[in-house]
This record gives C-alpha cells, sequence and structure tokens, in this order.
C-alpha cells in the first residue's frame, strides 16, 4: 500500500493502491504513519517526497471503509489521519507533494499538510465532502484557508468545486505546474536542492513559519528572534557563513537540528 525508497539524501513515499485511486483507508494511514515515525531522528534523509501511484494522486478517504461508520468510529478515524498529517507537517525536513491527475479530499488534505506542492498541467483539486453530507475531517478546513485565504477555501468546501493546476497556482496553492511526463523529475531535482541546504535552518524555518501563522505579531517576531539565537549553537551557522566569506558553497553536515 506505501512504497518506500530512498534515493541520496531524498525518501520517496508513493501510495501504491492504483486500483483504489490510492484512497486512505485505516490500513493505508496506519503505514503511512509507521514510515514518518522511521523518519524520526534519521539524519540520512534530508528532504522528502510524497506521490501517487497511477493515474491519481489520491482521490481521498476511503468512502467504502468510511460508509458503515458510527459517529464514535467517524471521530477516530478522523483522528487517526489529523494525527498522521500532524506528524508528516512536524518532520524537521523540508516535504514535496506531487499532484497528478487528482488530490481530492483526504489527497488534498494530504498535500496540504506537505511544505511545497508541485502539479502537473492534468492536476484537480478538491475538498467535496460537502457532497457527501460531511465536512473534511483530515485537517482541511483549516489548512485550506491557510494555504489560499478564508474566502477562496470557504468557495471550495461550501461548493464541493475542483480547481485545476492553473487555477491552483494562481490561488498559491501550488508553487510550480510542470507537464505531467516531467513532474517526478522536477519534484526529485527540487528535494535534492533541498536536501542540500542546512538542516539546522530549515527545521528553525519550518518551525516558525507553522507556529508564527496562528500567533500576534509580537510573540512570533519573539520566537524568531530566539530561535535565531539557537541556530547560533549549530555547526551549520558557522560553515554558512565561513563559506559565504570565503566564497564557496557551504558543505552542511549531517546534524541533528536545533
Amino acid at each position: 500500500m506505501i512504497d518506500w525508497r530512498v534515493e541520496g539524501e531524498v525518501g520517496v513515499l508513493t501510495l501504491d493502491r492504483p486500483q483504489s485511486r490510492n484512497a486512505l483507508s485505516r490500513a493505508v494511514l496506519s503505514e503511512f504513519g509507521a514510515r514518518l515515525a522511521m523518519l524520526v531522528g534519521n539524519t540520512d534523509v534530508r528532504a522528502l517526497v510524497i506521490r501517487g501511484e497511477g493515474k491519481m494522486f489520491c482521490a481521498g478517504a476511503d468512502i467504502a471503509e468510511m460508509q458503515g461508520l458510527s459517529p464514535a468510529e467517524a471521530e477516530s478515524f478522523a483522528r487517526l489521519g489529523q494525527r498522521i498529517f500532524s506528524a508528516l507537517e512536524q518532520l524537521p525536513i523540508p516535504v514535496v507533494a506531487l499532484v497528478h491527475g487528482g488530490a481530492f479530499g483526504g489527497g488534498l488534505e494530504l498535500a496540504l499538510a506537505c511544505d511545497i506542492r508541485l502539479a502537473a498541467t492534468d492536476a484537480q483539486f478538491a475538498l467535496p465532502e460537502v457532497g457527501l453530507g460531511i465536512n473534511p475531517g483530515f485537517g482541511g478546513t483549516s489548512r485550506l484557508p491557510r494555504a489560499i485565504g478564508l474566502g477562496r477555501a470557504l468557495h471550495m468546501m461550501l461548493l464541493g468545486e475542483r480547481i485545476d493546476a492553473e487555477q491552483a497556482f494562481s490561488y498559491g496553492l501550488v508553487s510550480q505546474v510542470v507537464p505531467a511526463a516531467e513532474l517526478l523529475a522536477a519534484g526529485m531535482a527540487l528535494a535534492q536542492r533541498l536536501a542540500g541546504q542546512s538542516a539546522s535552518a530549515v527545521a528553525a524555518i519550518k518551525r516558525l513559519a507553522y507556529a508564527g501563522v496562528g500567533m500576534d505579531p509580537v510573540r512570533a517576531q519573539a520566537l524568531e528572534a530566539s530561535q535565531f539565537g539557537l541556530c547560533f549553537a549549530a555547526p551549520d551557522a558557522r560553515e554558512g557563513m565561513a563559506a559565504f566569506r570565503e566564497k564557496r558553497k557551504p558543505q552542511f553536515g549531517r546534524t541533528k537540528p536545533v
């Protein structure tokens, strides 16, 4: 259900249920979470790519599995998805989603939990849960407004409408649109660039960006200054500034983030 491989310093996690359009069942989510847990404290993998096998990135939660859930079971299922997608977002390494075909419901919520999203020209995006008589349950109601603004997010969620790759780019939902045949190569090239950055700085920037969204500016800037000071305790800061002064490319080591 989940394929895992490592290319250099880049981990590639592939949803591998093409016959089910890579739908997210409880078993798939649990295996996904187990793979993420393996990355905690792993200094060899410095960037992560998330992709889907077959014609689609991810069709969302497995409706066949959801249909018979009781209210308590449905809440438990939602909390499982939220925990795993939060763990993905909180990884100290950069995470790139490669979206082709479609990212619907839980599939879009998965992409939203990634740091950077690239789209193939054939990609479509939607949170269509309203048509099922339910709300998004894996973090979409909080992450989509954060990504594209409240008004656009409500328009998408209340109508369940799909947007295409170019519209997603104009909204800021994805940072790049490429031909489908070039998506994996473009994503791996980006991930390799990210893997070469300072692990300490990357982790700090992610932590500050996600925390700062929900804070008032004064608190956010105080946290930023504190983290700025902590970065100077890591070897990467000394190496980066030395490389700048010596006009050479920095050689960042595989140190754990501070």
